[in-house]
């Protein structure tokens, strides 16, 4: 009896085990038509982000090209190891002074660099450090591969975007549809917090995330599921839990790691997607935190349909219940105050 991880749609995303007779084994968890091939390169990728999430984008169809970069010495072994599970995209490992080589040529680069957070830090207590590291990186892309897609992961993302868009402004390559910051966790929470509460199967939930990414400033609306019924506290209590997920995870691995599988799950998920869309295919929508009018913030996460130029399509958040409309009005203070101090930072 062989095991097949067989592809799922985008909004439900990764596969199910389903037992096949007669038939050699294959691990295609991210599998789909390769009308296109794509280099992608991840920028930490001997992290605790990075590793998990190089082994899923190795496994997608769509990568011919797998660029691992990092400052740590280990980034070569992460690269062999990693190129020795079978699927058609070739992986290589790339130092500290081999980034232009890592970046030649890229189509996608995925960002988790940066320091985790410990237990008591904020997203934004890593400000000073990531905003640094990210700055930096910003600037090699807009060097070597100013036309890629950017997808940003490292936090605080409310404010790194904006330190992204500025750096490639300055270089004179920007265009906001290829910036997008990964928001895609919160709705990954989101679906399996509902979907326990619910007695649903995650798989077949899928949580409009608005807002940002950090704290109160990630709102989920939860009024629009369709058939979902909440009492008030545990209405709250979801939001809560959707919000501060990531601080249930750095105190209950004691101040070992941050969120570092949940995210690259959800990371290889927003590529994935994000290379669908690029190789043509429609209807390929995420949350995701891009610069847009939709609200009077410069940056903010939302449905967004995903195409072969990017962010193509920015939608709308619809109708917010009372309680969704409170939390909002609360948060666009923080998150104006966050885009600025990012803003703040690439131009001083």
């Amino acid at each position: 009896l062989s095991v097949y991880f067989f592809s799922r749609s985008t909004e439900t995303m990764f596969s199910k085990i389903a037992p096949r007779v007669a038939a050699p084994v294959a691990f295609r968890a991210f599998s789909t038509s390769r009308t296109n091939n794509y280099k992608v390169a991840v920028l930490g990728a001997a992290g605790g982000i990075g590793q998990p999430l190089s082994l899923l984008l190795k496994d997608c169809d769509l990568v011919t090209h797998l660029s691992l970069y990092d400052v740590a010495p280990v980034t070569p072994g992460v690269a062999a190891d990693i190129s020795h599970c079978p699927s058609p995209a070739k992986c290589t490992g790339h130092g500290k002074d081999d980034i232009d080589a890592a970046l030649a040529g890229c189509d996608v680069v995925v960002i988790p660099a940066g320091v985790p957070r410990k237990p008591g830090m904020t997203r934004d207590d890593l400000f000073n450090t990531n905003a640094s590291i990210v700055q930096t990186l910003a600037a090699a892309c807009a060097k070597n591969c100013p036309k890629a897609m950017l997808a940003i992961i490292a936090n605080p993302v409310n404010s790194t975007v904006p330190i992204c868009a500025e750096t490639f402004k300055k270089a004179g390559v920007y265009d906001p549809k290829r910036l997008m910051g990964v928001t895609t966790l919160d709705v990954v929470r989101a679906n399996t917090f509902v979907a326990e509460d619910q007695g649903w199967n995650p798989r077949d939930v899928n949580v409009t995330v608005i807002g940002g990414h950090a704290g109160t400033t990630i709102l989920p609306l939860l009024s629009q599921i369709t058939n979902a019924k909440f009492e008030e506290e545990k209405l709250k209590a979801i939001s809560h839990r959707i919000q501060f997920g990531g601080d249930e995870v750095v105190q209950a691995k004691a101040g070992a790691g941050s969120a570092t599988l949940s995210m690259a799950y959800a990371g290889a998920r927003f590529t994935e997607s994000l290379l669908k869309g690029m190789s043509g295919q429609k209807g390929i929508v995420e949350c995701c935190y891009t610069e847009n009018s939709i609200t009077d913030a410069a940056f903010f996460a939302t449905p967004t349909t995903l195409g072969p130029n990017g962010a193509e399509e920015v939608h709308g958040y619809g109708t917010l219940s009372a309680f969704e409309q409170a939390n909002f009005d609360a948060m666009m203070p923080d998150l104006k105050k966050q885009i600025q101090k990012g803003l703040d930072f690439a131009n001083k």
